[in-house]
């Protein structure tokens, strides 16, 4: 995959967490689970409230 092929999207995440854009990729794809320190991380480069977050994943999990 060229760079012209990534989405915009995944390239703004990849600067903001200056990770390379397969780490982007593999959690975006389901391929790697985030430990709780990277979900934070990844939830304030994209502007996000983690705890809003985290607690919106907890009300619709299926239990």
């Amino acid at each position: 995959m060229s760079q012209r092929d990534i989405k915009p999207a995944s390239v703004n995440k990849r600067w903001k967490l200056r990770k390379p854009q397969s780490f982007v990729a593999k959690y975006e794809g389901g391929e790697r689970r985030l430990d709780v320190v990277e979900f934070i991380t990844i939830a304030e480069a994209l502007g996000a409230d983690p705890l809003k977050l985290f607690n919106a994943f907890l009300q619709a999990r299926p239990r």
